[in-house]
């Protein structure tokens, strides 16, 4: 199918026409949640609409751990379904996006004298493979452990349990995600922050949003709002009862892969407070997180590191890797996601002793999403589609088709197998494009990254992008992964990018200015 370039110049122009029309289906929020309710109302022949507050993945959906996993803590707590459920829609994400979900193996270290020992962890992992349908975990005693995991504290170590889970970019699932349901004649656009509901007689018809870029509001008249907001779902919804978000803040410290080399992630608990922190490969860096804490900092503005976390989380590096001797100075970003998790009672409950299971908020014509997790997307929006379709006036089955359709054969010889692989998956439905643009600029990497250079110019072609912090922190992850947040690399990104932009010099000025104000505040070290 020829679709025009989707790009902030097609958005300019379509955004009266989109207003104009009747919507069966408007969501609201661009995150994981938002994307994956768009899909499958459009495979059903609804019309739909996604609106998006700032970036499409700004929120928790580009600052989560990156991790598509089955959910193994759940079933500690007894919540049996909800780990049967993320088992198996990990399973099929493994198969149906490689490249953009991906295998991890996990190693859970034990030591002598603490909770959990192999044999009562090995029994929950035999459950959690039941409900894989494959057996995938095996213990490794210490002689063997030193050639898998160099570095780790020996000290009492009597050695540690391999299991599988998966591994994402979070953003690029998103893009992939709503490529799917465009192809389906879905639409999306970001920078529309939706400021009120409209409702008749009681029921809700439509809302009124406000363009970010041009300040003019606009009103959608709809037969279904879905909110997908995610921390911010209290904003506009009718509240009835005690239920509510009690937005919790996770944080991650960024280094460099040669600095704290892991092939494997390292799950372990962390001394202080007996939570679970991991070390993890990611793009060719290495992760450690996550922290869990009220964020009582206000929605509107990037959530960021605390000085606190900092301290927590290279704590827990000294705990595992002690000759590392890893510190602020190695560290190459950071960054803050808060979790929509849904509280009945005053938040005296600690954090991590929250359940994570989703709620959904009914009022006539709105149904609003609360909670949920990134692996189990499709099932959320198939429940949140079903309790709309009273509204809508149409059936909601679920025959399980695939989220990702398969892709047409595309040539891209000049690539590693690697790579064709990992752009497959990134790009699913737009690899066409990107194999047009490998001829016009080249398969050249950025620095040492994974991340090529045509992937900038397919980026600011058609994903688009409004400002320079979609385009290097959630379209690529280049202000991530390199130091100062990709400064050395920003004139030949300006190169590249700018005419394809259409932005005039002073607008560049502009928009690099802010986007390196962002990057130390919200993506460095906090002091």
């Amino acid at each position: 199918m020829n679709m025009p370039n989707w790009n902030a110049a097609w958005r300019e122009k379509a955004l009266p026409e989109l207003a104009a029309r009747e919507w069966d289906l408007i969501v609201v929020g661009g995150g994981i949640s938002g994307a994956g309710i768009l899909r499958e109302a459009a495979r059903r022949g609804w019309s739909c609409l996604l609106l998006e507050q700032r970036d499409f993945a700004w929120g928790t959906s580009s600052r989560s751990s990156k991790m598509v996993h089955g959910g193994l803590r759940y079933i500690a707590k007894g919540q049996f379904g909800l780990t049967r459920d993320s088992v198996r829609e990990r399973q099929r994400l493994l198969e149906e996006a490689p490249g953009l979900v991906d295998p991890l193996s996990f190693l859970f270290p034990h030591y002598q004298g603490q909770f959990p020992g192999p044999r009562v962890f090995g029994g929950l992992l035999a459950v959690y493979d039941a409900l894989a349908g494959k057996r995938n975990h095996l213990y490794y005693p210490l002689q063997q452990l030193r050639y898998l995991l160099p570095g780790i504290k020996e000290q009492g170590l009597a050695g540690a349990t391999r299991f599988q889970d998966a591994v994402t970019d979070d953003a690029r699932l998103v893009m992939r995600v709503l490529g799917e349901a465009r192809a389906e004649g879905a639409e999306a656009l970001n920078g529309m922050r939706v400021v009120e509901l409209l409702r008749e007689a009681g029921t809700v018809c439509g809302l009124v949003a406000q363009d970010s870029e041009s300040g003019q509001r606009f009103t959608f008249r709809c037969r279904a709002v879905a909110q997908a907001a995610g921390a911010w779902a209290d904003g506009l919804r009718q509240k009835a009862g005690p239920e509510h978000i009690r937005p919790l803040r996770g944080s991650h410290l960024m280094l460099p892969h040669w600095r704290l080399p892991v092939a494997h992630a390292i799950s372990f608990m962390h001394a202080a407070d007996r939570r679970p922190v991991f070390v993890f490969p990611w793009e060719g860096a290495t992760v450690i997180g996550t922290t869990d804490l009220d964020h009582r900092e206000s929605l509107d503005t990037d959530a960021r590191i605390s000085a606190e976390e900092v301290d927590y989380l290279l704590a827990a590096c000294a705990q595992q890797f002690p000759a590392a001797r890893v510190g602020r100075s190695d560290v190459l970003s950071s960054w803050a996601g808060v979790r929509p998790v849904v509280s009945d009672g005053d938040d005296s409950l600690a954090p991590s002793d929250e359940k994570r299971e989703h709620m959904l908020w009914t009022e006539p014509g709105c149904v609003t999403l609360a909670g949920g997790k990134l692996t189990t997307f499709r099932l959320l929006a198939l429940e949140v589609l079903q309790a709309c379709s009273a509204f809508v006036g149409k059936p909601v089955e679920d025959h399980g088709q695939a989220v990702f359709r398969p892709m047409a054969e595309v040539a891209l010889s000049a690539l590693t197998s690697t790579q064709q692989r990992r752009l497959r998956g990134r790009h699913g439905l737009a690899l066409p494009q990107l194999a047009e643009l490998l001829e016009q600029i080249g398969q050249q990497p950025v620095g040492s990254l994974d991340t090529l250079w045509v992937e900038l110019a397919q980026a600011c072609d058609n994903e688009l992008v409004l400002h320079l912090d979609d385009l290097l922190l959630r379209r690529t992850r280049i202000g991530l992964l390199l130091a100062d947040g990709a400064a050395a690399e920003l004139p030949q990104i300006r190169s590249l990018c700018q005419p394809r932009l259409g932005w005039s010099d002073a607008r560049w000025d502009d928009e690099q200015q802010r986007y390196l104000a962002l990057w130390q505040r919200c993506y460095s070290l906090p002091g």
